[in-house]
């Protein structure tokens, strides 16, 4: 992917111009923490968190989010692109991720817009079923920011989840 293009599918995430501290959370190589960075406002800060080091220029933390203590706190937002879909609990995880927010959590998801699991989807999340998910923990927004084909067929999407 692109890096323009990542940054079109979660340009509609940033709705404000005050600082903002994000998570990514399986950031991988840096695509989407890199397109996040560039939409924040000036001051803004972004911790990069992945299981396998990953050489960015920003605040990089070494951790499987799903299983390690991640000692955040203070969080405006959390990126999770492309790493949701590796998590079989995934309301536990977003009940566990909550207490890292400073107030109102955010979430900014991107997956892939299938139900059909695979080696390297093991537990897809369509946007139907994300929206289901967050509806049923109590956000009162859910929004489809955009979406557009994968590089490996079918079709990806971006949404932000409000508390």
């Amino acid at each position: 992917m692109q890096q323009t293009e990542a940054t079109n599918l979660i340009k509609g995430a940033i709705t404000t111009q005050q600082p903002q501290k994000w998570a990514d959370l399986g950031c991988g190589s840096g695509t989407f923490t890199i397109a996040l960075q560039s939409l924040l406002p000036t001051g803004s800060h972004i911790i990069a968190v992945d299981k396998q080091y990953q050489n960015l220029p920003i605040n990089f933390v070494k951790a499987d989010f799903e299983k390690d203590e991640l000692n955040l706190s203070g969080l405006d937002g959390i990126l999770m692109a492309n790493s949701l879909h590796y998590i079989r609990d995934k309301q536990k995880l977003i009940k566990k991720l909550e207490a890292c927010f400073a107030n109102q959590p955010t979430f900014l998801i991107v997956e892939y817009d299938t139900t059909r699991f695979s080696p390297w989807v093991p537990y897809p999340i369509n946007y139907q079923k994300l929206e289901q998910l967050f509806v049923a923990l109590g956000y009162s927004t859910v929004t489809k920011l955009g979406e557009m084909p994968s590089r490996f067929g079918g079709r990806m999407y971006a949404a932000v989840m409000k508390l």
